[in-house]
């Protein structure tokens, strides 16, 4: 079945619970002040698209393609990103809300996650080389077997990770994070 193509378009303040959403490929097309909340976006595809100011929170994701996508200043709450479809997976992350987000055993290099509300996040086996954190709330965050390999938590806060169970190689943390590395082993760092 071919998807039909919509192309370099602006959406804009639309209630997508209301106008649900063609199952489309959206190439470089911007979505301003929409809301995406609780819609079903299963198998759509979104290209080189931005999202400004949307809310997407506990959207269904299934068979859902990100490539190239980035989001600012949205509402992210809930969502399984792990239900995506994970060819050419890739989206960026600014001033965005991604509380109770799941990136369970997803491939995120390079992904930026800049000023960002990360808690209770599932990065559970996730693949985050090279990604970044920062100026993000970790708050009850979930690293286990995840990949950090030069990984940036230099400005990343309430984290709490053990080198133990995931692999931090080159890995940059500032010495105010130590805490979030250390905590296991209920020690005091003065």
């Amino acid at each position: 079945m071919i998807k039909k193509i919509i192309d370099n378009e602006l959406f804009e303040n639309i209630d997508f619970a209301n106008t649900k959403p063609v199952i489309a490929e959206y190439e470089m097309c911007r979505f301003v002040n929409c809301s995406f909340s609780e819609v079903d976006l299963s198998n759509i595809t979104f290209l080189e698209c931005e999202f400004e100011n949307c809310n997407l929170s506990n959207a269904i994701l299934n068979n859902s393609a990100f490539r190239e996508v980035s989001f600012s200043n949205c509402k992210l709450l809930g969502l399984n990103f792990n239900d995506c479809h994970e060819f050419l997976l890739s989206f960026n992350f600014y001033s965005c809300q991604l509380n109770l987000a799941s990136f369970y055993k997803l491939d995120l290099k390079g992904t930026k996650f800049k000023h960002c509300s990360l808690h209770e996040v599932d990065f559970v086996e996730a693949n985050l080389t090279k990604a970044t954190f920062e100026n993000s709330d970790l708050s009850g965050a979930i690293f286990d077997r995840t990949i950090l390999e030069n990984t940036d938590f230099q400005n990343a806060r309430n984290y709490a990770l053990d080198p133990e169970l995931n692999q931090i190689k080159r890995a940059k943390f500032s010495l105010a994070g130590l805490p979030g590395l250390l905590g296991k082993y209920n020690i005091e760092i003065i």
